[in-house]
């Protein structure tokens, strides 16, 4: 289950580390976009405490600057509960018809769907992992809704399968 926990990251981080894909180029601010993060903060692996907070585990890498960025946004942008995710899930879903997202709110999107795995890893009974693993495939679907926009014909994400008909309750 680790392997599969460490895959889904790895596929997270390589869609957000593409160049140009999200329609969108990196701006100055004072809070660079998740793409600026070295992957090794990500491949050091996460934890989730007990209160329900992700941490990074190297602490040497957990001590760096962007490992105490990724801490603040695990920590404060980050839905760290259920109905939080759900919630977040359904802002994304009203915001299909606007212009792509911007690279902050593609972070958290991308965030929101990582810390989905490890909470889907961490739930004890099967309606919680059941609900955590509706929510981590809705918010790939807006992933792919983001990544689609103003690339694919008509504006139509692409094929998502029929799973994608039975999962997504606002078409």
């Amino acid at each position: 289950m680790a392997g599969m926990l460490q895959l889904l990251a790895w596929l997270g981080v390589a869609i957000c580390l593409l160049p140009g894909v999200a329609g969108t180029q990196p701006q100055a601010g004072p809070s660079p976009p998740l793409t600026r993060l070295p992957l090794q903060l990500l491949w050091a692996g996460l934890e989730l405490d007990v209160m329900g907070q992700l941490h990074i585990q190297d602490e040497e890498l957990a001590s760096t600057r962007p490992g105490r960025r990724l801490r603040f946004l695990l920590q404060h942008r980050v839905p760290n509960d259920l109905e939080g995710a759900e919630q977040r899930l359904q802002q994304l879903q009203r915001l299909r018809k606007r212009p792509p997202l911007s690279p902050w709110e593609f972070e958290q999107l991308l965030l929101t769907g990582l810390s989905c795995i490890y909470r889907l890893h961490a739930a004890g009974e099967a309606e919680e992992r059941g609900r955590w693993t509706l929510v981590f495939a809705l918010l790939a679907q807006e992933t792919l809704w983001d990544l689609c926009k103003g690339f694919c014909p008509q504006d139509q994400p692409p094929s998502l399968g029929p799973w994608a008909l039975i999962l997504d309750p606002f078409p």
